[in-house]
């Protein structure tokens, strides 16, 4: 790979624990929208995690942005997988923001909060000021957004997603890369579709059950701007007490 290729990617590091930054291709391009799709429990959250550990252990800027996990419970998952994350987020290099959701899917606090989610979360400024800013999941922001709502049941997801994709657009135009999280199954494909379309990596998660054991698969539906040749399939697993492993053999 040559230098000017290292230089366009952010590498996810940690060769001595995994190879996943070898299997996508020496890292995530800069100035790219990563999009992880998967069904509840495929890995999306770890692969987060992963990929935010990874990345400040690599010098870059993390925002990760949590829909289901409170500061304390982030912090027992990345020990879990022993992902010690105590000195990134003391030094700042990683900034970990809990959006908690009730039960009736709105913020906790009051009512008022549950106004246009998606123009609040263009306002948090300083979530954006990272290189990497992840967001996991991403469909529970537009599930309880009422103007993306109001949209969505009018068939007009394509207005709905005009705004933040535009947004996303400047973000990304000055190299920050932003990696969405969704589960397919908590949406419909024509909110998601536009997501799809404009995400310059678009990783899918699958499990597959055989007999007693779940194996996770990561399929490559999109990768512009690879470095080294990046495969169609990788084999993954998570474990607690190492976190993510690459596995030899992949999903059919």
């Amino acid at each position: 790979m040559s230098r000017a290729q290292q230089n366009s990617l952010l590498s996810i590091g940690m060769p001595e624990r995994d190879q996943l930054n070898k299997e996508l291709g020496g890292g995530i391009p800069r100035g790219s929208i990563v999009l992880m799709e998967g069904d509840y429990g495929a890995g999306k959250s770890a692969l987060s995690q992963r990929f935010a550990y990874g990345l400040v252990d690599e010098g870059a800027s993390v925002t990760l942005l949590s829909t289901e996990l409170t500061v304390s419970g982030f912090i027992d998952q990345m020990y879990s997988l022993r992902y010690d994350v105590t000195k990134p987020l003391l030094n700042e290099d990683l900034l970990f923001l809990a959006a908690d959701f009730d039960s009736g899917g709105n913020f906790s606090d009051t009512d008022a909060d549950r106004k246009e989610l998606l123009k609040l979360l263009m306002q948090a400024e300083t979530m954006w000021n990272s290189d990497v800013i992840i967001i996991d999941t991403f469909d529970s922001i537009l599930r309880n957004d009422p103007t993306f709502e109001a949209l969505v049941r009018n068939n007009d997801e394509r207005q709905a997603a005009l705004e933040i994709i535009s947004f996303f657009r400047d973000m990304i135009s000055n190299g920050k890369v932003i990696v969405l999280t969704v589960d397919p199954s908590a949406v419909g494909d024509d909110a998601i579709g536009p997501f799809r379309s404009i995400a310059d990596v678009f990783l899918e998660l699958q499990m597959v059950e055989v007999g007693s054991d779940v194996r996770r698969n990561i399929a490559v539906k999109r990768f512009a701007g690879m470095g080294s040749q990046v495969g169609d399939s990788i084999g993954f697993s998570v474990r607690s007490g190492t976190g993510i492993v690459i596995e030899s053999r992949s999903v059919a």
